[in-house]
């Protein structure tokens, strides 16, 4: 039985340590966070796409193992690393928790064994900074061990493409550790794709993500010139995707979130940078998108303006805070930012959403819980942001006891003809 090992138990690692189970592997997870070893212990989940029940079931066959000792990590054959490589508050690359991980494994790491970096860096970080922390070991990564970058491309909460006909790439550091990850990953994925290099894998993590940074910055940058030119940007968008070549439909909303497609774009621009390059078009859709919580609290205030209304002391209730559709995150989510521009603009500021029962801004400390939506709730608001178009809420109800709703989302599209207070981006 093949023994697999998994660092960082997050939304990435878990249900990746679920899918080696249900090949038929011994799967251990390490995590230093206590809290999380103690609920996945207990056979309680945390992570929307994994089941508790199916926590239970792994834990009741043996073959799952969830500890904060690395040491646990000897017995393994092959070991990924799924930890966050977010952004520092100066808007740089930290991957110190990847850097932090290789040590730890460094002191523990076997002849043979193989590993994996999921989590996502900029191009060259596998070779020039996982590498050689491994290589304090006494091992040489790629003649005594096997080393490779394979991202993840897990998309929370979509429950139309299955985890395993996600095609997975794989880049080693040479051929014989790509030969030794796509075999790994083989019993998993309908698609792997060995590529030429670690590096070439890194940069098409980023490419892909960037890809939609930089798609997403210009519709919100169009919905900004529409809403000047009294023009209806999705109407347009949809219009324009009836061309069956040559287009593909973008939708522009309150800014961006989740832990890739704010943080891709920047780790290459940053390495871009550091190579003495430039990256002028991505830089400026960052910009674009970071702007827009700004934006939407300038058109909160604009349409209460327009009824004699002020954003100080206003009464306002936000719809949905998670960074996308019908998930439990509120990682980066510009929702959250919009409230803490609310609050600190003096509004009075509620939320509701059916997937986070409370928040707490990274940003101010500032913590919220969610409202129940009801009509004396709707009534007793001078304006409705609809920021995540949750497919839980009842949007006619919304509108139709509400004095002045703020969609960002076009999630009241079937019905803005009949009611004019509603508002779009």
């Amino acid at each position: 039985m093949k023994t697999v090992g998994i660092i960082g138990l997050g939304y990435v690692g878990l249900p990746l340590a679920c899918e080696f189970w249900r090949a038929g592997c011994r799967v251990i997870g390490v995590d230093l966070d206590e809290d999380k070893i103690r609920l996945l212990t207990k056979g309680d989940s945390y992570v929307q796409d994994v089941s508790s029940t199916l926590l239970g079931s792994m834990l009741d066959s043996g073959r799952f193992l969830a500890t904060k000792y690395y040491e646990e990590l000897r017995l393994a054959e092959a070991v990924i690393i799924c930890v966050q490589t977010p952004l520092r508050k100066t808007q740089e690359p930290d991957i110190s928790i990847v850097a932090d991980v290789s040590k730890r494994l460094a002191k523990i790491l076997q002849r043979g064994q193989i590993v994996v970096l999921e989590s996502t860096v900029f191009p060259g970080a596998t070779e020039e900074v996982v590498a050689p922390l491994l290589n304090e070991s006494g091992l040489e990564a790629g003649v005594d061990f096997s080393l490779a970058f394979s991202p993840e491309r897990i998309d929370p909460g979509n429950v139309e493409i299955q985890f395993k006909d996600i095609p997975k790439l794989v880049g080693g550091i040479n051929g014989s550790s790509t030969d030794d990850v796509v075999r790994l990953y083989g019993d998993l994925f309908s698609s792997v794709i060995p590529m030429a290099s670690a590096r070439e894998a890194e940069m098409a993590k980023l490419l892909e993500n960037t890809f939609r940074a930089v798609n997403i910055g210009l519709v919100n940058e169009l919905a900004i010139l529409a809403n000047r030119m009294n023009v209806n940007l999705w109407n347009i968008i949809d219009a324009a995707a009836t061309k069956p070549f040559g287009f593909m439909p973008f939708y522009p909303g309150p800014g961006w979130g989740g832990h890739c497609i704010p943080v891709d774009p920047v780790y290459l621009s940053w390495k871009a940078k550091s190579d003495g390059g430039n990256t002028d078009f991505i830089d400026h859709a960052i910009q674009v998108n970071n702007r827009m919580p700004n934006y939407v609290v300038e058109r909160i205030a604009e349409i209460l303006s327009s009824r004699g209304s002020v954003l100080q002391e206003a009464k306002i209730l936000v719809l949905g805070v998670a960074y996308k559709r019908d998930v439990a995150d509120y990682r980066e989510s510009p929702a959250v930012t919009i409230m803490d521009l609310l609050a600190s603009g003096g509004s009075e500021v509620q939320y509701h959403d059916p997937h986070l029962s409370s928040i707490v801004s990274d940003d101010t400390g500032n913590r919220w819980e969610s409202v129940s939506l009801t009509v004396e709730v709707l009534e007793n608001q001078d304006c409705i942001v609809i920021a995540t178009d949750h497919t839980l809420i009842d949007y006619q109800q919304v509108v139709d006891n509400s004095k002045i709703v703020l969609d960002t989302r076009n999630a009241t599209k079937n019905i803005l003809r009949a009611h004019k207070k509603v508002h779009l981006l």
